[in-house]
């Protein structure tokens, strides 16, 4: 095997398609706007970019038949399709995607075919999982149990590069970002479960000292209570999942959230319009005196970092509203996506930092940190895009040598899967360090 699909050319995808040619496989990059394709590939011989409608199922069909492994990056909705084919033409399929219901249906499927369909190996999920098993794995093999568990992991602009009012800057798509804030949120302490309403999302906030990045906020990622089962942790009394934010981001995005800024039910006539008159229509408020009328509602001062967010994305100008029609959500991508970028030459950075607290029978307790931060390089791959799409095409590569040789719907949570994969991210710089204190 040596013929790799990958669908999809989006933020992440250059580190996944460069390694992949440098290991002298033939890599096919189809997407829609074959011009991404195109970008990637490069004048590379192993490289070839096609035009491809992911819904056009005759064409999908024919490429992944010519191919011997199938890596989607295209939206998750879409995997459960590929699948269907990749089961129908009997080839292995990876993604960086959450593992869904419709997804493990094809398990028993996919064992009786012979096929690896290998889900979640990004970064989180993907290096959170493989970090947190070995550690797992070896505190079980000594005879312990994990009764503590906390992970975290951020994608921000590196510190010296935060430096707009929002203190982020898109590493990856823009509308992924927002619509994540709209999960809610579930997790163990003291073994019970503390419920996290959409609404209250930034409101039970976390902080963090982090070497070398200073002090960063947390908030939860999603629901927690289905990694007791995923990581084998039954014992486990305090479970909790959370995401990395510089200080300021929860006050400011929990009232951001609450005016309504990043709906996308209600769609509005935008024609002509101005950016203050389409925030005072959102904030059911006369144009004249939006600030105050602001600053009055959510008790905050004109400085406040949620006023200097909407005042950065120009939401208070007479700037014409930069599409005729849409949610007030679409304007605010596109207003941030085209203020929130990294230039050339800064750097983002990720921060992955999973801790545990281990129990043994004869009373030793210990304390396990697994850390990682990885910057970008300027002019070249993000950390985001290195992190998310090197585990996918480490895994590719070990795939198609017979490291991994195992069949049905698997998120990275095996040895066999996981201790291959982060051995090879060793080679390419990436590296959890894990460090242990007996308490």
């Amino acid at each position: 095997m040596s013929r790799v699909l990958v669908l999809g050319a989006g933020m992440v995808a250059r580190p996944l398609v460069r390694y992949l040619m440098d290991q002298k496989y033939d890599v096919t990059v189809a997407t829609r706007t074959v011009s991404r394709a195109e970008a990637l590939v490069g004048d590379d011989p192993h490289g070839k970019a096609l035009p491809l409608m992911i819904d056009d199922l005759g064409a999908l069909g024919a490429l992944v038949e010519a191919n011997d492994v199938v890596i989607s990056l295209v939206p998750p909705p879409f995997h459960p399709q590929v699948a269907e084919i990749c089961l129908e033409k009997g080839k292995h399929l990876i993604t960086t995607s959450y593992l869904s219901p419709a997804m493990l249906a094809f398990d028993e499927r996919a064992r009786e075919a012979g096929l690896l369909f290998l889900n979640e190996i990004g970064l989180d999920p993907g290096i959170d999982h493989m970090s947190a098993m070995r550690v797992i794995d070896d505190v079980h093999g000594r005879g312990g149990q994990i009764v503590g568990f906390h992970s975290c992991c951020g994608a921000l602009p590196a510190p010296e590069a935060a430096t707009n009012p929002w203190r982020y800057k898109f590493s990856w798509s823009p509308i992924g970002v927002i619509r994540a804030i709209h999960n809610s949120g579930k997790f163990l302490r003291g073994g019970e479960v503390v419920d996290v309403p959409e609404e209250e999302l930034f409101r039970l906030v976390q902080h963090a000292d982090v070497e070398d990045v200073g002090r960063l906020e947390i908030y939860t990622n999603r629901d927690s209570l289905g990694y007791v089962e995923l990581y084998g942790i039954p014992e486990v009394r305090d479970m909790f999942r959370g995401t990395f934010r510089y200080d300021s981001h929860c006050a400011a995005w929990d009232k951001l959230v609450q005016l309504g800024v990043f709906d996308e039910e209600v769609q509005r006539d935008l024609a002509g319009k101005t950016l203050a008159q389409v925030l005072a229509e959102v904030a059911d408020v006369p144009v004249e005196g939006l600030e105050a009328a602001l600053e009055q509602r959510f008790g905050v001062a004109n400085d406040d970092p949620f006023m200097e967010r909407l005042r950065y994305a120009r939401m208070f100008s007479d700037d014409p509203c930069p599409l005729d029609s849409g949610s007030i959500c679409d304007v605010m991508v596109h207003q941030l996506e085209k203020l929130l970028f990294l230039g050339e030459q800064e750097r983002d950075m990720v921060v992955l930092r999973d801790e545990f607290q281990a129990e043994f029978p004869d009373g030793r307790r210990e304390r396990h940190v697994s850390q990682l931060v990885d910057f970008g390089i300027p002019g070249g791959d993000s950390a985001t895009a290195r992190t998310v799409s090197l585990p996918a095409a480490v895994a590719t590569r070990m795939v198609i040598e017979g490291s991994i040789d195992v069949v049905g719907v698997f998120a990275p949570t095996d040895a066999r899967i996981y201790d291959p994969v982060l051995d090879g991210l060793e080679e390419l710089g990436i590296r959890c360090v894990e460090t242990m204190e007996v308490l």
